[in-house]
């Protein structure tokens, strides 16, 4: 356990509390070791090692009982579930699953098995595709076996439902080539196909079945040939499905109302995710028989609703929302009390309950913007709450930066939710800048929960800025609108106002201005500083876009035809039918390219394809431009500690040579 844990220590590795009493202590801790801090207030460089660490708390997840818990880390590239006794916290397994860029999700069935989601590639000379496919592992003897058909589509992680004891799963499939699905009841004994049996049968009209939390298949939807939906709905099992109502795919206010998110058993109320008129989503109760939306369950007045925590029965017990940071907001008694039982004792922090189980325990992250965070297990019953793991040991967080939240106003009139965290012990402003645009682009967002990205420039003397700029997600409907066709306009508009800004508040330098991101943020990056070479000083991109056309040409397989057809390419070629992707692609304007560049990608990237890298590497070559470059081999997203560590020993000494810190 590492002694940077939090703002307090344990003597041991687990304590019992009195959480109802906010003055209960906790345990006398070892003196720790003052901070590495010098005199003027500037902390120690912390190792870039300490920063590439792949383990992933927030997605650790209790079993049924809360007997068992799970959680992934990506190693050398490969994912692994670790299995560990909750009680003990002893490691009972650790599973290899699949290549890190290919593994979807995983979930608990029962408390002795877990369903992980991958995805499989068929590829030969003349075809290349993806389709998702569902595994078991069971715990007691590590064994993997396939959950599907061998015979079978592209979507195979379609689960309407799990049996809470872990014995079989609902999976909406086809298997003979057709958009309408079965749905099967399959075990998870290993013998899935052998002894799987239909229990819906497909339906010409309907494409995308619905079940409720007690496992019957309640609502199916279907797509006409002229561009309509039906709903098709029915009370209970042995009932026939009859059509509740028929509206256009278009009409946007009449698709909210079938966002469906849960069906209750025995009831015909649900719940869906509902926009009101300023485009905020709301969560509501649906009467799925009539199709009428209900009461208000929880809305908030500026965020979205995004998720539902639902109890056994299928009520929902909780939502969330993500402010400046996420956090969940609980509707029961029990689960209001637990959190603030929860915050009184751990004190200080963001605290936040991750994962329920049915007989009560609990899991509970406790992070901030400067504070990696650390995993616990509450068991409310034992009143007993265990730590369990650092996300970052290697890293005191006392030497950490804390980011502030800013609305940065943009010059169309407008202002943009963005996050500044600036060094310490360095000054009191005028720092080198580097602004950090999220990937995406469109419904993502940045937020001001630790990153490892931003805490490393701030350590090493940098004032950072992540800009929620238009086309972000979680600021409403509309916002997120606002992006549609400006990437490389507008967008960009975005991340040289939120400069101005920064400069304007006495932040930074303006003659120290560089720009850093991945994906989206990679293509950013490199198109800032061809697009404003006067503005920024020198830029660094992971897995950016070079080439819009070419990447839209891969896209369309990518994506599949009808998503790229009916979402992507509109959103990101907009409403102007003479739009030319090649007026904002860095590799057909590589002639005016006069600042330094690190072009860095993986070879295994599968979202944006290597070949993105090659063909701005070949254009530099033919118009004499020096690049740096560093290929790794590794996915969209780094899977490999020791790959990420060599990404940001890359950037951090590129920074340092083109827009060095004080």
């Amino acid at each position: 356990m590492s002694r940077f844990r939090s703002r307090f220590s344990f003597a041991a590795a687990s304590v019992a509390l009195a959480l109802a009493a906010p003055t209960a202590v906790i345990a006398q801790a070892a003196p720790e070791p003052a901070p590495a801090i010098d005199a003027q207030g500037r902390p120690a460089e912390i190792p870039v090692k300490a920063f590439a660490s792949q383990l992933k708390l927030g997605g650790a997840k209790l079993s049924q009982t809360g007997r068992r818990l799970a959680m992934t880390e990506s190693v050398d590239g490969k994912m692994l579930v670790r299995i560990y006794d909750a009680s003990t916290r002893a490691l009972e397994r650790t599973v290899e699953v699949a290549d890190a860029d290919n593994f979807l999700w995983f979930k608990w069935a029962g408390d002795n098995r877990i369903l992980l989601s991958v995805i499989r590639e068929d590829k030969t000379a003349l075809y290349w595709a993806q389709s998702s496919r569902l595994l078991v592992v069971d715990v007691a003897t590590g064994a993997l076996s396939y959950v599907g058909l061998a015979r079978q589509g592209q979507e195979g992680d379609d689960l309407l439902y799990t049996d809470p004891a872990g014995s079989y799963v609902l999976l909406s499939l086809n298997n003979d080539g057709s958009r309408q699905q079965d749905v099967w009841r399959l075990p998870l004994d290993g013998n899935a196909e052998q002894n799987g049996i239909i229990v819906q049968e497909k339906d010409r009209d309907i494409d995308e079945w619905y079940a409720d939390s007690a496992g019957v298949v309640r609502l199916g939807i279907g797509i006409t040939g002229g561009g309509s939906v039906e709903i098709f709905y029915r009370s209970g099992p042995g009932q026939e499905f009859t059509r509740v109502t028929k509206f256009k795919a278009k009409d946007e206010a009449a698709m909210d109302a079938w966002d469906i998110i849960g069906i209750r058993p025995g009831s015909d109320l649900g719940y869906a995710f509902v926009k009101t008129d300023d485009g905020r989503k709301v969560l509501r109760e649906v009467d799925y028989r009539t199709g009428e939306p209900g009461r208000i369950v929880f809305e908030d007045p500026r965020w979205d609703a995004e998720e539902v925590v639902f109890d056994k029965a299928g009520k929902a017990i909780g939502s969330g929302i993500t402010e400046d940071s996420s956090r969940r907001i609980w509707f029961t008694p029990e689960m209001q009390r637990a959190q603030a039982d929860l915050e009184a004792a751990l004190g200080v922090g963001q605290v936040r309950i991750i994962s329920v189980a049915e007989q009560g325990r609990m899991l509970v992250l406790q992070d901030g913007p400067d504070d990696p965070g650390g995993l616990y297990i509450y068991s409310p019953n034992e009143k007993r709450l265990d730590f369990f793991a650092n996300l970052r040991p290697k890293i005191d967080f006392r030497l950490l930066a804390k980011g502030q939240a800013f609305d940065v106003p943009t010059r169309d009139g407008g202002t943009m939710r963005s996050y500044l965290t600036l060094p310490r012990g360095r000054g009191d402003g005028n720092f080198p800048l580097v602004i950090m645009p999220h990937g995406g682009p469109f419904g993502v967002r940045d937020t001001l929960d630790y990153q490892d990205w931003v805490q490393l420039l701030a350590n090493r003397g940098y004032a950072v800025v992540q800009p929620n700029y238009r086309g972000s997600g979680g600021f409403g409907k509309a916002y997120e609108d606002r992006g549609e066709g400006e990437i490389g306009r507008r967008m960009q508009d975005d991340l040289d106002d939120a400069v101005a800004w920064a400069v304007a508040q006495g932040h930074a330098d303006p003659a120290r201005v560089c720009i850093f991101g991945a994906s989206y943020g990679g293509y950013a990056a490199l198109w800032a500083v061809i697009r404003n070479p006067d503005i920024y000083r020198c830029a660094a991109s992971w897995a950016g876009v070079t080439d819009w056309d070419r990447q839209l040409a891969y896209d369309k397989d990518y994506l599949g035809n009808r998503f790229y057809r009916e979402k992507w390419k509109p959103i990101v070629r907009g409403k102007t039918r003479n739009f030319d992707l090649s007026d904002v692609s860095p590799v057909a304007k590589i002639r005016q390219l006069d600042r330094p560049v690190l072009l860095a990608h993986g070879r295994k990237d599968k979202r944006v394809p290597f070949r993105q890298f090659e063909v701005m590497t070949k254009a530099a070559e033919r118009n004499r431009k020096t690049l740096e470059t560093l290929a790794l081999d590794d996915g969209h997203s780094i899977a490999d500690e020791e790959n990420e560590e060599k990404l940001l020993i890359a950037v951090v000494d590129f920074l340092q040579r083109h827009n060095p810190a004080d």
